[in-house]
């Protein structure tokens, strides 16, 4: 008879042999998919066992790290970098080679206005450090309806230049008109510089490669375009604090100023050579 009839199922050679799992560090942008949930996304974060990632529609889960995961369609466990000691930055956001020993300056007189609070926090995030080590403060004008009148209440002159950035500045517009009689302005008109970049909203100066589209969507008159921005994301917009917490999450994506179109890069960085020139 055959002798496997009777050999012993419970002795360690006859044991089913489990399938070894590979280990993989995360790294950022790693692409996975939680075998358990089936939520697939790049990873984005890590830390004390736990690992986030984001999917294409930028919606964010947490995860523990460990086994459970596919890579590129095969099992693996996913473990969490070794800690390193923290590099030293040597570039700001805005591409600037950092300063030794740098410190903030007193706020010089001069100064760069912004229509609202979407862009200021924008051009603190690229440009922030940069401000900071000139001693230039950022203000909001909350519309520029009334430029003429913020620019004599600034009122601008010799060491005291004023550097403003418009919204949807194009030819035709209603911005562009109120530009063009604020830029005349008299006695201010030679210590103003108003520029402006053609975005419907500061949001669109965003690369849309960060939020995965091809190009910005075309939201039909009539609709508001913040709300109809992010419902094409899929994201909550019936509230304003939907529409905070949807800038919130698209100011994320933004690194660095390769994350920006060239038309606001160029505009805002012409006012700070405006601002910070000398006798400025």
């Amino acid at each position: 008879m055959p002798q496997d009839r009777y050999r012993d199922v419970l002795a360690p050679e006859n044991r089913p042999q489990k399938a070894v799992v590979p280990k993989v560090t995360a790294e950022r942008d790693m692409v996975v998919e939680e075998g358990l949930t089936g939520f697939c996304g790049a990873v984005v974060a890590w830390e004390n066992g736990i690992v986030v990632l984001e999917d294409r529609k930028l919606k964010r889960r947490s995860f523990p790290m460990g086994k459970g995961f596919l890579l590129e369609g095969q099992p693996v466990e996913l473990v969490q970098p070794a800690r390193q000691a923290p590099v030293r930055a040597t570039h700001t956001a805005s591409g600037s080679r950092v300063a030794e020993a740098a410190r903030a300056k007193v706020a010089a007189p001069s100064r760069i206005y912004v229509e609202g609070r979407h862009d200021a926090e924008l051009v603190e995030k690229v440009w922030g450090d940069d401000l900071r080590l000139e001693g230039v403060v950022v203000e909001m004008l909350d519309g520029v309806d009334d430029l003429e009148a913020a620019i004599r209440d600034f009122s601008p002159g010799p060491g005291r230049r004023m550097g403003v950035l418009v919204d949807h500045l194009v030819a035709g517009t209603k911005e562009s008109a109120v530009v063009a009689r604020a830029a005349g302005l008299k006695p201010y008109a030679a210590h103003v510089l108003i520029v402006g970049h053609p975005y419907v909203d500061v949001w669109q100066s965003v690369r849309p490669e960060r939020l995965g589209w091809d190009r910005w969507p075309v939201i039909p008159r009539g609709t508001s375009w913040k709300h109809g921005i992010l419902a094409e994301l899929g994201w909550a917009h019936a509230t304003q604090a939907d529409v905070a917490m949807g800038w919130k999450r698209i100011l994320g994506t933004v690194r660095t100023y390769a994350d920006l179109e060239p038309s606001l890069l160029g505009r805002v960085e012409e006012l700070i050579d405006f601002v910070t020139a000398p006798g400025a």
